[in-house]
């Protein structure tokens, strides 16, 4: 049986390659984020995924060829949910069968805003689903002017508190953001991640955000993950990105936070080079979904795809022969469709290792969670009853 020292698992945020059976009971009938990324943008220029196989997926845009180190799937969702969190924690094993509230058509209720005022002593201003940097450039004068703060969500499970840090500072920020948190763990109010969102600048055509001051304050998972499993056995877990966040720290015992796709990729690659502690290195890009998918930029989308492959390019190298690759998306945001709503979709899945030689594309799997079942596997570690998933056979022939 073969037997991976490393397993390295790269999110491609919000890359979906088709609609869920049930994707018209989400308004997503018809999404297919990459096909359509295509169809309106062009072939993408990506040698290193059309060479793992990218072109099973797809019809268009990416040549089929073979690829005798990587085995490629289609993987559907089990959990109830189309948001970042539902399915990443699927990926390690949790069924989350209630969805996480969203907020995006009405902003959030006078109730919690009236409480949230209350505790933290502070006025909120905005309440209404945005883009942050629009926001900031609308409303980032009148906070400066009067203390107050603002307040904003968007299509994902979020409550986003917006402020100058030279008018609120950085730690006063993460302390309403705290207390956010407490309100918002009530049933009528349950989001998934509560934000802060430090900005500076002298007025509104000059406002940027802090990206390496944000600060997620998410829910914990619901039961112990594949994560917890591998850290309590002293398997390493380290998070790059926002996997941290995610899963609220629980079960990564090294957190990596980045700014970009390209420093994720960075980060990753001199894992690869330097690190060779057995475990797993789960990274999240979200720069596909945040950059692209919400704000309906096909050609930017497809942009980022390249972006992204410039970079795999320089990561399969340097990976040695015991490591496995596994690419893949936690759900779809097609950026052809209405709105700005992530999209119920299937994922890709390839995994690519120096070690495979009959790679070919396998059938559907029915849970992302099959990836951390392979993980667990792999590590000669058992399975919780409450989890999710099956290990993929193929991956240790």
């Amino acid at each position: 049986m073969k037997k991976y020292q490393r397993i390295f698992v790269i999110v491609m945020d919000s890359l979906g390659v088709g609609e869920m059976p049930d994707a018209a009971l989400f308004h997503d009938a018809n999404s297919n984020t990459l096909k359509h990324i295509i169809e309106k943008a062009g072939p993408i220029n990506a040698p290193s995924l059309e060479k793992l196989g990218m072109g099973d997926f797809v019809n268009i845009g990416f040549k089929k060829v073979n690829h005798p180190h990587s085995y490629t799937c289609i993987m559907r969702e089990t959990s109830n949910g189309k948001d970042t969190m539902t399915g990443h924690w699927e990926m390690m094993g949790i069924n989350t069968t209630k969805p996480f509230q969203t907020f995006t058509d009405t902003g959030f209720p006078q109730s919690l805003v009236d409480e949230l005022s209350k505790a933290t002593g502070y006025k909120f201003i905005g309440n209404y689903a945005s883009s942050g940097t629009k926001i900031i450039e609308l409303l980032g004068e009148e906070h400066m002017r009067d203390k107050s703060l603002i307040l904003y969500t968007s299509s994902d499970s979020v409550l986003q508190i917006a402020a100058h840090e030279e008018v609120i500072p950085l730690q006063e920020l993460y302390r309403v953001c705290e207390i956010a948190r407490k309100i918002c763990m009530k049933p009528e109010y349950f989001v998934g991640r509560i934000i802060a969102r430090p900005f500076i600048g002298k007025d509104k055509t000059s406002f940027k955000r802090i990206t390496g001051d944000r600060h997620d304050i998410a829910v914990s998972p619901s039961e112990a993950t594949v994560l917890d499993i591998l850290k309590e056995n002293h398997v390493a877990t380290v998070g790059v990105g926002k996997i941290g966040d995610i899963f609220n720290q629980q079960g990564i015992a090294q957190s990596i936070k980045t700014r970009s796709n390209v420093e994720g990729m960075k980060v990753t690659i001199d894992l690869a080079k330097k690190e060779n502690n057995p475990g797993l290195y789960f990274v999240n890009l979200v720069e596909f979904d945040s950059e692209f998918g919400h704000r309906r930029d096909p050609k930017g989308y497809k942009g980022c795809i390249e972006e992204f492959d410039q970079y795999l390019t320089k990561l399969l190298p340097v990976m040695h022969d015991d490591d496995l690759l596994i690419l893949t998306a936690d759900h779809g945001n097609d950026p052809t469709m209405p709105g700005s709503d992530h999209t119920r979709e299937k994922v890709p899945f390839i995994a690519y290792s120096k070690q495979i030689s009959g790679g070919k594309m396998l059938s559907e799997r029915s849970t992302f969670a099959d990836i951390g079942a392979s993980v667990l596997f792999n590590f000669n570690l058992k399975k919780k009853p409450h989890l999710l998933g099956k290990e993929i056979p193929e991956l240790f022939l």
